[in-house]
């Protein structure tokens, strides 16, 4: 019987995980998933019916309201990767906007969404090989992973790539706010109780401060072909 195998990616915001996620699972044939748009897609959910806002947060609401919330990955056939779906909207767009990124953060902070959506990701994963990026893919949802990685970068680089990639999409940013909001949520991240985001010690670290996304996605293959991780 063949093995299936995971690969996890954790790392701070805007380290181009889901880039390398998505190249890898491409080149793998592997399933991928975001579990970053889950999240991201609650947050929405958040703000579209007004429970979190820079004045007041909901959170009571917002987590008696989880079981109306139905998250799912359906392939594009224009790009040929899996957008995201909210209650069978198509949401992949509008929740990587900076409105959804100034809050998420909070919304992944609270411990009956993290363990309603790392439910989701280990059922996905069942019985599949998959390439899966977020927080705690290495650390939680797959402690046992075939390959840990943790992506990592410079704040001020960071935010200089999620800027020219906003803009590139003609949304109206200002780079001073996409700093702020990195180094924000790498505070958040790292400092909350439930689930932080940590480099567990058999993940192999990623500084791509001087990477280009073809250097690290080939490191990156080079490290699977010496763990044998065999394509599907």
């Amino acid at each position: 019987m063949k093995k299936n195998h995971i690969i996890a990616i954790d790392g701070y915001s805007s380290t181009g995980k889901s880039t390398l996620a998505k190249k890898l699972a491409k080149a793998l044939n592997f399933i991928y998933i975001d579990t970053g748009a889950m999240y991201r897609a609650i947050t929405y959910y958040a703000l579209k019916n007004h429970l979190i806002s820079d004045r007041h947060f909901d959170k009571e609401k917002l987590i008696k309201l989880l079981d109306r919330i139905k998250i799912e990955f359906k392939t594009n056939p224009d790009t040929g990767h899996a957008d995201v779906f909210l209650n069978g909207e198509n949401i992949e767009n509008v929740i990587r906007q900076m409105e959804v990124s100034n809050f998420v953060s909070y919304i992944a902070e609270i411990p009956e969404i993290r363990k309603k959506l790392v439910a989701e990701q280990r059922k996905i994963a069942q019985n599949k090989s998959v390439v899966m990026d977020g927080r705690d893919i290495g650390s939680v949802v797959f402690p046992h992973a075939d390959l840990k990685l943790f992506m990592t970068a410079s704040p001020e680089i960071r935010a200089e790539r999620r800027f020219t990639e906003l803009k590139n999409k003609g949304l109206k940013v200002n780079f001073n706010e996409v700093l702020e909001n990195i180094k924000s949520r790498d505070k958040i991240d790292t400092e909350r109780e439930d689930s932080p985001l940590i480099k567990t010690d058999d993940a192999i670290e990623i500084d791509n401060d001087h990477l280009n996304q073809q250097e690290v996605f080939e490191k990156v293959m080079q490290l699977i072909k010496e763990k044998q991780i065999n394509p599907v």
